[in-house]
């Protein structure tokens, strides 16, 4: 038995350590839910952005913070939240699973799976807003990042940390730019996320079995916000993407992050700022929409080593009306980047794929990343490909062409069909050298345009089987006497 002495020694000890556990919780209520956004009372000491948890699980993110009220985007399409309904604060911003568990996999915007593969097993997440490197954190571009695709990487090349705008109306193969260049990374020890905004979910699954049997998915994450869905979930999409992309640039990696596309993102906040009664600015779109893309694009940088040294590059597509690169998102969007690959529907419809205008597209950084073989022998080719465009346009209307015009105008022929590539086929960027040189020094002038293509598989098949150290060398940076006379008699071996 226990002696009344020791029972209360036992309850002063108790009384000593006893700690008040009460739980602050803020809690507000629904006054007014519709259109994926609701109203809500009573989170005075809310956040912006803040996470905030609905009675029926359900989660929305904080955004307009009123006098009264909180104006909260709502993050999933089915819902049971009705006026009344409660709400909490959970402290927290939005945050999305990260780690190599996501690769091979298809997320929501949300980072949950959406391919029937079962759970990801990731160990750790991120916030989908963060700050961009500062300008100490940086380093220039020196790296290049091949793309596969013979007229960027000779006359638009990109470099690892560079933001290259994909700009062009609908159907004029801006995805397919893109999901080549992702093609083209195998092997390369980069890792690509695919963001999809706005599409047809049939699209996002075709471009998930495109990337599966080209081995891509082994290193890539697909994050998909489609049509069908909310446009919070749209509008979150691509800084969840970059959140994942942002965990590997922290392990030193290098990352390629293609916006699939920033127009209907753009769109998608345009409706949510419109419904939580935001003023609207030029074509309906609010104040901050500029700030909207340069925050995300901001975050794309190469690192300098000592802040840990990896790369996010971004390839941003926009989608032009009529070829309009004028109109207020694209050009917000061409001031963000550094450089925009235009492609033209005239081009497009003529057969040229990719059907890229040499004209307006630039690279205002890859060029200091690229090889030095591709360096030399594509100087003139971009000069050659536009003064052969605007002869042809000339030529149109002229009889009697001198011979100088008449060459011009079949060498640039010839640079057109050099140029031209089917989609998902990349070519190693050793070969592209080899057939820009042989094209811009003569090779291929008594070659017929019609055979150019089947030179061109001869020649790589000859480089590959015989010339196979030349090619590396190439790739490894080297571009001297060497490599030119090896070349050289190589071409000339196609003569025979």
């Amino acid at each position: 038995m226990n002696r009344p002495e020791e029972i209360s020694n036992v309850i002063k000890e108790q009384i000593k350590n006893y700690r008040s556990r009460i739980e602050m919780k803020e809690v507000g209520t629904v006054i007014l839910v519709g259109d994926g956004i609701a109203r809500v009372y009573g989170l005075s000491d809310c956040m912006a952005s803040e996470l905030l948890e609905f009675e029926d699980g359900s989660v929305g993110l904080a955004q307009n913070l009123e006098a009264e009220t909180v104006s909260v985007a709502l993050l999933s399409n089915e819902n049971n939240i009705k006026e009344g309904s409660q709400v909490r604060r959970t402290g927290r911003v939005l945050s999305v699973p990260v780690g190599e568990a996501m690769l091979t996999r298809v997320v929501n915007a949300l980072g949950a799976p959406i391919d029937g593969k079962g759970p990801i097993d990731a160990k750790q997440t991120r916030p989908i807003e963060s700050e961009a490197p500062g300008i100490i954190e940086r380093k220039s571009v020196s790296v290049p990042l091949q793309t596969g695709i013979k007229a960027i990487d000779s006359m638009i090349p990109i470099g690892r940390g560079q933001r290259e705008l994909i700009i062009g109306d609908r159907q004029t193969g801006k995805t397919a730019i893109a999901i080549d260049t992702i093609i083209n990374q195998k092997g390369q020890n980069v890792i690509c996320i695919y963001v999809a905004i706005g599409q047809k979910n049939s699209s996002v699954v075709q471009i998930a079995n495109e990337l599966e049997a080209a081995g891509a998915m082994e290193y890539t994450v697909i994050v998909s916000a489609s049509a069908s869905e909310s446009a919070p979930l749209q509008y979150v999409a691509p800084y969840a993407g970059c959140a994942m992309a942002e965990y590997f640039r922290e392990m030193g990696r290098d990352v390629l992050i293609v916006y699939d596309d920033l127009s209907k993102h753009a769109v998608a906040y345009r409706a949510l700022s419109l419904l939580i009664r935001r003023p609207p600015g030029r074509e309906a779109y609010p104040g901050d929409v500029f700030y909207l893309h340069s925050r995300l694009l901001e975050r794309a940088a190469c690192v300098a080593p000592e802040f840990g040294g990896g790369s996010i590059t971004a390839l941003p597509l926009i989608e032009t009306q009529a070829g309009d690169v004028s109109a207020y998102i694209p050009t917000n969007v061409i001031s963000i980047t550094d450089g925009q690959i235009f492609l033209e529907t005239e081009l497009f419809h003529a057969g040229i794929m990719p059907a890229i205008n040499p004209g307006i597209s630039v690279s205002r950084v890859g060029g200091s990343a690229q090889l030095k073989g591709m360096k030399k022998v594509s100087g003139e080719l971009k000069l050659l490909y536009s003064q052969y465009r605007e002869l042809q346009a000339f030529a149109q209307f002229g009889s009697d062409l001198d011979a100088d015009t008449k060459a011009r105008l079949a060498l640039g022929e010839r640079i057109v069909a050099v140029l031209k590539q089917g989609k998902n086929s990349p070519v190693r960027v050793g070969c592209q050298v080899a057939i820009v040189y042989a094209v811009t020094n003569g090779y291929l002038n008594e070659i017929p345009v019609k055979e150019v293509a089947a030179y061109e598989s001869a020649l790589y098949e000859l480089l590959e089987a015989k010339h196979a150290d030349l090619l590396s060398r190439i790739e490894g940076g080297a571009w001297g006497d060497e490599e030119i006379d090896e070349l050289k008699a190589a071409l000339a071996a196609m003569k025979r």
